[in-house]
Formats: C-alpha cells, structure tokens, sequence
C-alpha cells in the first residue's frame, strides 16, 4: 500500500529537487546578499552551494553576504541563460580547518579551474579567503511579474575603442605586392 503526500508536501519535495537539480548542473549562481547580485561559481554538495570569495585571485564575496544571514540565490540555464529558479537561502561562512570546512574546500578544489598555486591552494584559501554555504530555505513560487533587469556593476573594463584613421592605410600597404 502507497502512501500519497499532501499535495503541499509534494510541492515542496519537488521544489526542493528543482533547486538542487538545476544549482547543480549550472555553472554559475546569482547571488545578493543586500548589494546587487554578483555571479559565482559554484560547487553543490550536500544539500547546499558551496563557493569560495573574497581572496586575491578569487571571486569577491557578493556585497552584504553575512553570516548566519539569508540570501537571494537565482539560477539560470547554462545553455541559454533564462532563469530556471530562484531560492532563498540560508548563509554559513565555514569556520577554517573545521570539519565542515575540510570536506567542502576538497570539494572546491576539485571544481576550481585554473588555479595559480593548485597545490597551495586550501592554505591560501584558510588564511585569505571565505567558504561560504549556501543552504536552500524556500523556494520562490511562480515566475515574476517584473523584468528583472538590473544595472550593471561598475567595472574598469572598458569597451573598444574607434581604430586609428591610419590604420587603414597601414594594413592596405602591407597587402600590396611589390
């Protein structure tokens, strides 16, 4: 004889499966603590999203990500970039060398692509930088009514600039044949 879930308890187990499906397979997460939402990568392992900021050579930590804090985590598809999902979770900074924090930076490590000091690399990350668990509280309902587009960050890229008036003629000189 089977047992049939409340159809509130079946939601929620198969929000909870979309959640973990899809953070999983995605490169990258959306996440906003009380700043604007910044891109990282990540790693899902045992029930949350683990990710490594705020160290040199790593991603920064997303503004107003605090401990034992909530944040806003939105998951896009990998291949056309639409939103999948969008949760709210719960924030742990993991203490360094704890436990939790060992089994989580193996996980990171064998995630992280190229590394400068790859052997070096859960030293560096103990002394300079921030493990962060992300564990799912709830799962937003339905798609928003609203765009969703947001200004983006200020950054020192720039983009190219207009190509020299000589340039031109600099190219077409060396095509000639003499």
């Amino acid at each position: 004889m089977t047992h049939a879930l409340p159809p509130d308890a079946a939601d929620a187990l198969l929000d909870r499966a979309l959640v973990e499906e899809a953070t999983k397979k995605s490169g990258l997460v959306w996440v906003r603590g009380t700043g604007p939402s910044r891109a990282v990568w990540h790693v899902w392992h045992e029930g949350a999203a683990l990710l490594v900021a705020g160290g040199p050579g790593e991603q920064p930590l997303p503004e107003g990500l605090a401990d034992e804090g909530r944040a806003e985590v939105t998951v896009r598809s990998k291949d056309k970039g639409g939103r999948i999902v969008a949760w709210t979770a719960r924030v742990r900074f993991l203490a360094p060398r704890s436990q939790e924090w060992e089994a989580a930076v193996a996980e990171l490590k064998s995630k992280r692509l190229n590394a400068p000091d790859a052997e070096r690399m859960a030293e560096r990350w103990a002394r300079e930088c921030t493990v962060v668990r992300l564990t799912p509280a709830e799962v937003a309902a339905g798609l928003p009514d609203a765009s969703l587009a947001a200004v983006p960050l200020p950054t020192a890229a720039t983009t190219r600039r207009p190509a020299p008036a000589a340039l031109p003629r600099l190219l077409l000189k060396r095509r000639r044949p003499r």
